[in-house]
């Protein structure tokens, strides 16, 4: 696996952004170990038997992320927390689709009624969770897109202030309160 400096690489962002299709071909085997990483972080919180598998996550990413042709690529850390967004969506809208979908059997060995209460659970926690985001954003953007960075992104405090252009310090102080913010949202509803 090719390896490069995160200067290279988002040298290779910046020359994709402007139509260079030399630079993708040279990016993705850089970041497809990084996408799956973010991939298997996303699933570890998933359903056991989820229909979505991490190889199927990253290439629906994959293929959202290429859509993008006219995204003015920052860096390396805003090429990631965008696929962490990317895969967030992705697996909201599985999700919601489950909500909506008949249940069928399992390869675990529980009762109907069982199996279809822990897929609604889960499912309806993914969709609280979005929709606390969502009324989040609504009065605070900065707070949100800090989550989606930390929490579904996996960035470093610092990468997430190097995404968003504000200090570390500032964004240790609203990963606290939205952090508590979200806690209230999400047990009140």
């Amino acid at each position: 696996m090719p390896t490069l400096s995160q200067d290279e690489v988002t040298q290779l962002l910046v020359d994709w952004s402007h139509g260079d299709k030399a630079a993708l071909d040279r990016l993705v085997p850089i970041v497809h170990h990084e996408l799956r990483r973010l991939a298997r972080r996303h699933m570890r919180g998933e359903r056991t038997g989820h229909t979505l598998q991490t190889t199927a996550l990253v290439n629906e990413a994959y293929l959202r992320l290429v859509d993008c042709n006219r995204m003015q690529w920052q860096n390396r850390a805003h090429f990631f927390a965008v696929a962490a967004q990317l895969m967030r969506r992705i697996l909201i809208d599985h999700a919601r689709s489950h909500l909506y979908q008949k249940r069928g059997g399992g390869a675990i060995k529980v009762s109907l009624d069982e199996a279809s209460g822990l897929a609604e659970e889960r499912a309806a926690d993914i969709v609280a969770i979005d929709e606390a985001l969502k009324e989040l954003a609504a009065f605070d953007a900065r707070k949100s897109e800090i989550v989606e960075l930390r929490f579904f992104g996996g960035l470093s405090i610092e990468e997430t202030a190097e995404v968003l252009a504000i200090s570390a310090p500032t964004v240790q102080r609203e990963w606290r309160k939205a952090k508590a913010w979200l806690h209230r949202a999400i047990a009140k509803g």
